[in-house]
């Protein structure tokens, strides 16, 4: 149990780095939250490697003004120096235009252990809603995964997001 105990919060700590990167927009500090051969993915694009990671990062966040990421709590399935979990998260954008959107999905996760730190090795957003911060706009019709562990398959696609009206 030890074991799961420090593996949980060094996860959540990885969590607090990736949000704490989001807000301040630091596609640096972003990238270190990956292994080194670790990938992203997210709105139709697949990213291998911290430089891609954070360059596209950079660009992504280009259109925003400010970005607040709030996760859920992880479901997490430890098994030594690697993991695999499921976290809820959403996202309040003001976008450089003025206009805002709320972003709520689920991340699978796998991560790795290095040096003594806990890093994203594969990251799958699977975008549940993107829209008003009313709910005004449609749900995104996403699989249904069942309960943890199940995950999507590592080739599966993401969704893009969609503009908001």
């Amino acid at each position: 149990m030890t074991d799961f105990v420090a593996a949980e919060a060094g996860i959540r700590q990885l969590h607090a780095r990736f949000v704490d990167a989001v807000w301040r927009q630091d596609a640096d500090a972003f990238a270190e939250c990956f292994a080194q051969d670790g990938e992203w993915k997210i709105a139709g694009m697949h990213m291998k490697g911290r430089e891609e990671i954070g360059s596209t990062f950079g660009k992504l966040l280009g259109a925003c003004e400010r970005v607040a990421t709030t996760p859920g709590l992880p479901i997490l399935e430890v098994d030594g120096k690697t993991a695999r979990g499921r976290l809820p998260l959403s996202e309040l954008a003001k976008m450089v235009d003025g206009t805002t959107a709320l972003t709520l999905g689920v991340y699978h996760d796998e991560y790795v252990e290095e040096g003594g730190r806990w890093l994203f090795q594969w990251r799958h957003f699977a975008l549940k809603y993107r829209g008003p911060t009313d709910f005004s706009a449609d749900i995104v019709p996403t699989p249904d995964y069942g309960p943890f562990p199940g995950r999507p398959d590592p080739d599966e696609p993401t969704l893009t997001r969609r503009k908001v009206d």
